[in-house]
């Protein structure tokens, strides 16, 4: 069964940076046809796509948000990771880190999700 947990911190000040990881078991980051992505969901909003990394390594960011978000990976630890710097109160959201099948073409595992405040 795969598992993804996300972690990091549950509040961040205003114009800091938010640094999440994402630690997958039973499954490599580094299999064929698999995508691996950061998603969030703002308080009493949709869930908004914000990027992922290729099992290639090759990372995609959402146009919204590429001046500020980056995604990289740390294969020996098997864990992918968001940071997003220059944080303001409206990237208070649920972030949720998923499995993408390219095969399928949806996302089939996804972590519980970790809730990040912005607020000083």
């Amino acid at each position: 069964q795969v598992r993804l947990q996300g972690s990091g911190p549950g509040l961040v000040k205003p114009s800091q940076t938010l640094s999440l990881t994402c630690s997958v078991s039973d499954a490599s980051i580094i299999s064929n046809y698999y995508g691996w992505n950061w998603i969030r969901q703002p308080p009493g909003k949709g869930l908004e796509w914000i990027g992922g990394i290729h099992y290639n390594g090759s990372t995609v960011i959402s146009p919204s948000l590429e001046s500020r978000a980056s995604i990289f990976r740390d294969t020996s630890k098997n864990q992918f990771s968001l940071k997003l710097v220059s944080v303001i109160p409206e990237d208070t959201a649920v972030y949720y880190c998923a499995r993408d099948s390219y095969t399928t073409g949806s996302y089939d595992y996804w972590d519980q999700g970790t809730q990040v405040t912005v607020s000083s």
